[in-house]
């Protein structure tokens, strides 16, 4: 059984993995947590997203059942995805089936899919199917969902913590309506606070909050009223067993320690911390990279996450000045995998110290970026004769293939050539910095583009320079060049 502390997904018999009817929300026990004991009744008891509660806006409907629209629920943890989820399967006489992303698959998805189009067929109710964290369901299990929600097979209401232009297809994006919440303001979960140690679900006015535990709880909350009533049920469980009728700054404390240290302590929002720490990677200020990524790891956030920022910032950020880097920041992905937390924050911060202390080069990011800029806007015409496949029968008498030159004929491994489409050639994406390793590589290539291109040697020797290794062979010279010549003192550089 599932559980994301607001409603409970449970499995009736019959039900594919990961799937639950409306059955599944059940009603709230004496002992249930805060969070569900205090779940709105209906939808004018949600509180902190009144720009989408307005008379006939989108998610009003999708409650009261008046339109059949597909819907994507986007908002931080604790904003109330889950809660107007519950409201829906509450408010509405359709069929509801809950589905957890972290749990379902593809099969499990067209069971649900199947179940609603042979319903549909005989007259029974229409089906709205809920996927949580739907951000984690891979392309594959997305695309699935394509053909139900466009014939309204099923009324989709998906919900994510990421954005759905990322994180979600595009078609899929495009077949439903995105509503994004936002994190509630302090005011908001104050009004919770205080209604949940009044109202009888609650603490039913058993003990007092002071203020000031109140504005702690607050803080801690930034924003997420699950984090707010969870905090405040344990700080009521530490006053009860204290024999205190009061919650004071000091239970608060004691009842929410170290490993509930807000996220955002100092205001900023969780995208905030994440690129505080990208920066800080970038600027080479190691200190304050280790310091969000601390924050990150102790406010709990997902280690796959940070780790798959680190691979990305390799490649971004670094580049070619240590091609190393990327090596680092996949093992260390590979390694919270494999290890886990908490002895995964080291190798998150043996690669965030390579990381920020590596010569930087944005070099592969530009060079894509206008390559992709080219392709975009029409330009490359037909692959040149030469670069053909021409393993098939028949390939050669349609000159395919025809003029190519094999580059490891040449002494130098490098021969004259068109590779690039006609209307490209000559064109310069790739521009390397002078920076750690790539400064080799800086000096290198423009003796290939020549190479290639078949264009002149310099006019001058002043332009020529001494001779410079392409490939390990001189160029002129004929004779190996070793790693050391080629790389210099900037090798070792590059690898810090």
């Amino acid at each position: 059984m599932e559980s994301d502390a607001l409603f409970t997904l449970g499995e009736p018999a019959g039900a594919p993995a990961g799937a639950s009817g409306a059955d599944g929300f059940t009603d709230a026990r004496a002992d249930s947590p805060l969070p569900v004991r205090m779940r709105p009744a209906g939808i004018d008891e949600l509180v902190g997203q009144e720009h989408l509660l307005a008379p006939g806006a989108p998610l009003r409907q999708l409650v009261e059942g008046a339109a059949p629209m597909s819907v994507i629920l986007w908002g931080p943890p604790g904003s109330g995805k889950t809660t107007i989820a519950h409201l829906v399967a509450r408010a509405t006489d359709r069929r509801f089936v809950a589905m957890s992303a972290l749990t379902a698959g593809v099969k499990d998805v067209r069971a649900v899919i199947e179940t609603a189009r042979r319903q549909r067929r005989s007259g029974g109710p229409p089906t709205v199917l809920f996927i949580d964290e739907v951000h984690r369901f891979s392309k594959t299990q997305q695309d699935s969902l394509l053909a139900a929600v466009e014939d309204r097979t099923v009324t989709l209401l998906a919900a994510t913590t990421e954005n759905p232009y990322f994180s979600v297809i595009s078609p899929l994006l495009s077949r439903c309506v995105l509503l994004t919440l936002q994190a509630l303001d302090d005011d908001d979960v104050r009004g919770l606070l205080r209604r949940a140690v009044a109202d009888e679900r609650g603490l039913g006015g058993a003990l007092v909050l002071a203020e000031e535990a109140e504005d702690h709880l607050v803080r801690l909350a930034g924003g997420d009223v699950r984090k707010a009533l969870t905090a405040l049920e344990a700080a009521a469980a530490t006053a009860t067993a204290l024999g205190a009728g009061r919650i004071d700054l000091a239970v608060a404390e004691q009842a929410v320690d170290v490993a509930a240290v807000r996220y955002d302590r100092d205001g900023d929002a969780h995208y905030d911390v994440t690129s505080a720490f990208i920066k800080s990677m970038r600027g080479s200020d190691v200190d304050a990279a280790l310091h969000w990524l601390a924050r990150m790891l102790v406010a709990g956030e997902d280690a796959r996450f940070i780790a798959r920022r680190l691979v990305i910032f390799a490649s971004e950020d670094v580049g070619m000045a240590d091609p190393t880097a990327l090596t680092v920041a996949t093992a260390a992905a590979h390694a919270v995998e494999y290890v886990g937390l908490p002895e995964a924050q080291l190798n998150l911060a043996q690669a965030v110290i390579h990381l920020a202390t590596a010569p930087k080069s944005n070099s592969a990011t530009a060079a894509i970026g206008a390559a992709v800029a080219d392709v975009r806007a029409g330009r490359g015409g037909p692959v040149p004769r030469g670069l053909r496949d021409a393993h098939y029968s028949g390939a050669r008498g349609l000159g395919h293939g025809a003029g190519y030159r094999y580059p490891h004929d040449d002494h130098r491994g490098v021969v004259t050539q068109q590779y690039a489409p006609d209307d490209l050639v000559g064109t310069d994406y790739y521009q390397p910095s002078g920076h750690g390793a790539e400064r080799a590589v800086a000096t290198r290539l423009p003796l290939l583009r020549r190479i290639v291109r078949g264009l002149p040697a310099p006019a001058t020797r002043a332009e020529a320079g001494a001779p410079a290794a392409v490939n390990g062979a001189r160029v002129g010279g004929g004779e190996q060049a070793s790693g050391a010549s080629e790389g210099g003192s900037d090798a070792a550089e590059g690898g810090q």
